[in-house]
């Protein structure tokens, strides 16, 4: 990517596993060529006096671990972003953790590098850190690997330790398709083979560290690539002017050329290309630019601006590699929100279809993926989006899975393609609608979303509901959870993923039963938030009414009407909830039942006044 004149911009990260030295790395390259100002050296000896590890010497990995929690653990924690430059090129590097626990601050450093400076200890050699994090570079789109084989000295400079480790890394890295890979001894400690030659390896007659650096060639992003402007904001100061404002991620923009708006197809043309500081005729990747086009046509925030030969996908469905970061295993059948270069929306993982094993890559049959793991798995969203392949374009094949309750990033991930059946399957529209089937049954669709442990009273509770509710003519069904796993689900059992799916199913039948206009009452346990939370999420807003049957634990295990906390207690039965599997009390139930203070027959007279209250009855 040209910055300014014949000087290039070279993005590159540091990893490895924990204390391999990759940020000792930095420092003395910064150091030792005079980058680093009289100030920031006089702060660097104190600190070393305080938190240095490396005796009465500079401790230079202190000059990017700039948090007080690195400083006095030794270990990078965050990613640490530095520029500096020599006269032959630019650089960003992103110091990253090798801390497992810190995996995800490490892919979004790789996500934007065009080079990654693996470092191994050569006492050590490859690690399964080491291994996950080539894999993942190699996920994100990084094309060049320097492989810096560090603390050298601390072998003796041996040469055949070198060569073993280099070895084992080019049979490893042989499948993950790096465009060069180049292997250097190392002492970021002492200075050997940083920024020149050592003389205390003659056996090795390759470049150093930053003559490497300065050479490599910089994946520039292509001119040729299509042009793709995801649209972030859309400036409308006045009657007369509506300008689509955004980053181009790819390609080239000309006034004149057609463009359509991905998702709908609707065409128009290029008038004015307006940058940071005035008019322009053509922009490139990286600018930021507003657009204005010679038709009003219907553009929002999330649509993104193509030319009409070359366009993006469009789907509702695709596979893409996962890069796993939260402590909660990723299910199948968990509602997540999905965010793009162009949009947020819900997302639900349909399938795992392989957890890949770093250390050889073998496709491993999985049914989650637990903190740091790679997977492969097919993914359907709410609506349609535009997307093309992460190894056609970076920016618009990414996203990131965000968990719904708690808002943290849950995972990374990497197009690889659309479904074929996202292209096949369409909408029927159907003449008979959910208001009038609901109209000639004369009440209100809604799903009675009964939660609790098991023996609370749920089942009890809902029946007798029902019962009451039939009498008077209303038009209801019973999905009781014992019931449902004779037939639907029979072929679930009761770990985690199983109970998800088992909630995703029913949810489905849920809607299908409240869309043909019935009253439906679901009477399951449905530990997880999440899975609650989805299920309303499938229903317009107002059908879903959430009821926790209250009942403590021990009045649960007391009554025990089928024996099954006595197993479970006693081990006989596995992942039992409120046992040894979580439930997940509702924190707003729009009903709470505390089944401790009221009979059941009272309880079900207190849901029908509120049924009738909030007008769902008549």
């Amino acid at each position: 990517m040209a910055v300014s004149g014949d000087v290039s911009l070279l993005r590159f990260i540091t990893c490895g596993s924990v204390d391999d030295g990759k940020s000792t790395l930095i420092g003395r390259l910064l150091f030792d060529t005079r980058l680093i100002m009289e100030d920031q050296l006089a702060a660097l000896r104190t600190d070393s006096r305080r938190h240095g590890t490396t005796g009465d010497d500079i401790d230079l990995a202190l000059l990017v671990d700039g948090l007080e929690a690195e400083r006095e653990q030794g270990i990078t924690i965050d990613v640490a972003y530095r520029f500096f430059e020599t006269p032959r090129r630019k650089f960003i590097v992103a110091d990253t953790p090798g801390h497992v626990q810190y995996t995800r601050n490490m892919a979004t450093g790789a996500s934007t590098a065009d080079l990654a400076i693996l470092l191994v200890d050569a006492r050590k050699g490859l690690l399964t850190q080491t291994r996950r994090h080539a894999f993942i570079a190699s996920l994100l789109g990084v094309r060049h690997v320097l492989l810096a084989v560090n603390k050298i000295d601390l072998v003796g400079y041996d040469r055949s330790v070198f060569e073993g480790i280099e070895g084992d890394f080019r049979a490893f890295a042989g499948e993950l398709e790096f465009a060069s890979i180049q292997a250097i001894p190392v002492s970021a400690r002492h200075g050997d083979n940083v920024i020149a030659a050592s003389p205390n390896t003659p056996w090795y007659e390759g470049p150093s560290i930053l003559s490497h650096l300065e050479t490599v060639p910089a994946d520039e992003v292509s001119t040729a690539a299509p042009f793709r402007l995801p649209v972030q904001y859309v400036n409308r100061p006045d009657a007369d002017f509506r300008g689509y404002c955004g980053m181009i991620a790819s390609g080239t923009v000309r006034r004149g050329n057609p463009v359509v708006v991905a998702r709908s197809g609707k065409a128009s043309r290029v008038t004015r290309i307006i940058d940071a500081a005035s008019d322009c005729n053509e922009a490139g990747a990286g600018k930021s630019v507003t657009l204005l086009l010679e038709d009003e046509i219907d553009i929002s925030r999330g649509d993104m601006l193509v030319p009409p030969g070359d366009r993006p996908y469009v789907a509702d469905q695709f596979e893409a590699n996962l890069v796993w970061f939260d402590e909660h295993p990723l299910m199948p059948g968990r509602q997540y929100l999905i965010r793009t270069e162009t949009t947020e929306l819900p997302a639900t993982v349909t399938e795992l279809k392989y957890r890949v094993d770093v250390d050889n890559f073998a496709h491993e049959a999985a049914k989650s993926l637990a903190l740091n793991e790679i997977g492969a798995a097919n993914l359907s969203l709410a609506s349609p989006i535009a997307f093309d392949s992460y190894r056609e374009n970076r920016a618009t094949g990414a996203f990131v899975l965000i968990d719904r309750l708690t808002n943290a990033t849950a995972g990374a991930g990497m197009i690889t393609h659309p479904l074929r059946r996202a292209s096949n399957v369409h909408w029927q529209a159907l003449d008979v609608s959910k208001a009038s089937r609901a109209a000639q049954k004369h009440q209100k669709p809604a799903v009675l979303w009964f939660t609790g442990l098991s023996g609370s009273g749920k089942s009890t509770i809902a029946n007798l509901l029902e019962k009451r509710l039939h009498a008077e003519g209303r038009h209801t069904y019973l999905l009781d959870g014992d019931n449902v796993r004779h037939g639907l689900n029979r072929d679930l059992g009761f770990t985690e993923a199983d109970r998800v799916e088992n909630i995703r199913r029913v949810g489905e039948v849920a809607r299908l039963m409240a869309d043909s206009g019935l009253i439906v009452l679901v009477s399951f346990i449905s530990p997880f938030r999440a899975e609650r939370r989805m299920a309303r999420d499938l229903l317009e807003a107002g059908e879903f009414i959430e009821i926790f049957v209250d009942t403590p634990f021990e009045e649960c295990a007391r009554r025990d009407p089928k024996g099954l906390y006595a197993k479970a207690l006693s081990g006989e039965i596995r992942n039992f909830t409120g046992v040894d599997s979580p439930y997940e009390p509702p924190e707003t139930p729009d009903i709470r039942l505390k089944t401790m203070d009221k009979s059941a027959d009272e309880l079900v007279e207190d849901i029908h006044d509120w049924l009738r209250a909030k007008a769902y009855i008549g």
